[in-house]
């Protein structure tokens, strides 16, 4: 699976986020997104596995983030 590159994403439920970086959780060693809000500046992490995978929602399946062009 690859990782997510710096840029814009969009969130499957329509939030906007900027992907920072790429970060290693301490404990475990799994590779980790940290991105930021674009609506109320908060940031997050998220393991790269769950940032990239497809989930099902409303019925169809989605990717969780989709990149945004500029």
């Amino acid at each position: 699976m690859h990782a997510p590159v710096p840029g814009r994403y969009r969130h499957f439920k329509g939030g906007l986020y900027q992907v920072l970086t790429l970060a290693l959780h301490t404990e475990t060693g799994e590779q980790l997104v940290i991105y930021r809000s674009e609506q109320d500046g908060e940031v997050y992490a998220r393991p790269v596995t769950m940032f990239m995978e497809w989930i099902e929602h409303q019925g169809e399946v989605v990717s969780r983030f989709t990149p945004v062009g500029e």
